[in-house]
């Protein structure tokens, strides 16, 4: 690494977290010790079925804490479901939030924590630094392993009258504490596994690439790569494997505290503008979109790319020209891809050419953007989406 780069001013931010078997037991000590009384749990109908809602309110409840359930959250959290999160947050006096399940119910009770405490719609935070007050003590229990929400200073919410995700990005909707209890993902279907996996792939790929990269997050986004690529496909194959289960769990972690300082790249600006506008699953987005934006951006980071590859496993030998290097990346993500059952196409998700210019002009707008290796027009971004159709 240059000298330049090693110097280079950088910030990184991260919650208390506690990792390992039997950490969501620990959340109604933790609500006490944040000075919680009421507190608002944030869920989805999925996780209370598991079982992982009911559990963590039992534990707030043994520790003294009035618990208010809230789990009308979609796939895609909307802008509507934060207000009205806030809403009954502020009916039933509550003084902190817990969110328990993927990174739909954490990014909906981060909108509604800052809606709270700002007395603002959820949307006018949109972009980077725009909340002027964090919000209330907030605990999140991931029961996935790929969004890294609760351990981010992002919250990812629908804009449903323009039907684009919107960007939240602020040291202000960072969780005060994450529980990482690898139990809790183990009731995860394969294909959301896989997909969440893919996910947490994507964090750490494009946090490693991104030009706000720094000595800190490489350590976690390469280390991140290595995870993923160790443990993913035992734990789609043996869901109830908890060693799987945690090295997933730990990946995602570590892609988390990459991104959220290195911030991103043009896969998440895509597959934003696809999940807001056609209401589709953020991973399995990310995930066919990947090899297609790492073929464009190559040239732009050659040695990062292949530096992901061969934690990939990919069969990078001395000598090979840029061309070569690139497509051996691209095989191995392809490969990899394959191997834990993601080979679905746009095109099969209901995407059409007529679809593309308005996905590229709200892709072209998104924060994440910014962060990515190489600039890219409209039509560049056209003809990525064409690619993965």
């Amino acid at each position: 690494m240059a000298i330049k780069s090693l110097l280079e001013l950088r910030k990184f931010v991260a919650p208390e977290f506690v990792f390992g078997e039997g950490a969501a037991a620990l959340v109604g000590r933790y609500a006490r010790n944040l000075g919680a009384e009421r507190v608002l749990l944030v869920t989805d109908p999925g996780v209370i079925e598991a079982g992982w809602a009911d559990a963590a309110a039992a534990s707030l409840r043994e520790h003294g804490h009035k618990v208010t359930m809230f789990s009308d959250v979609s796939p895609n959290p909307r802008d509507s479901e934060s207000m009205a999160g806030a809403e009954i947050y502020r009916r039933n006096d509550c003084n902190a939030i817990v969110a328990v399940g993927g990174g739909s119910p954490m990014d909906c009770a981060k909108g509604i924590g800052i809606v709270v405490t700002n007395d603002r719609h959820v949307l006018e935070f949109e972009g980077v630094d725009n909340v002027g007050r964090p919000g209330p003590p907030l605990i999140c229990l991931p029961t996935t392993s790929g969004s890294s929400a609760d351990v981010s200073q992002f919250a990812i919410i629908l804009d449903s009258a323009r039907k684009v995700k919107i960007a939240i990005v602020s040291k202000a909707v960072v969780p005060d504490a994450s529980l990482l209890d690898p139990e809790l993902t183990s009731t995860m279907s394969k294909e959301l596994t896989a997909n969440t996996g893919l996910d947490a792939l994507t964090h750490a790929i494009e946090a490693y690439v991104s030009n706000a990269s720094s000595p800190v997050t490489d350590l976690f986004a390469l280390e991140a790569v290595r995870f993923v690529k160790t443990h993913l496909a035992r734990a789609i194959d043996d869901p109830l494997n908890m060693e799987a289960r945690g090295g997933m769990l730990l990946g995602s972690l570590y892609a988390g505290l990459a991104f959220s300082n290195a911030i991103l790249g043009a896969v998440h600006a895509l597959s934003h503008s696809l999940g807001g506008l056609l209401d589709l699953p953020h991973g399995k987005c990310n995930a066919i979109l990947l090899d297609h934006v790492i073929a464009h951006n190559f040239e732009a980071e050659p040695e990062r790319y292949s530096a992901v590859g061969a934690a990939l496993g990919a069969d990078i030998m001395p000598g090979m020209n840029m061309a070569e290097q690139r497509d051996a990346v691209i095989d191995a993500v392809r490969s990899f891809k394959t191997d834990v059952g993601v080979t679905e196409t746009l095109s099969s998700l209901g995407v059409t050419r007529e679809d593309l210019r308005g996905l590229a002009e709200f892709a072209l707008a998104d924060p994440c953007m910014a962060t990515n290796p190489s600039a890219l027009t409209t039509e560049e971004i056209m003809e990525i989406y064409a690619q993965a159709l």
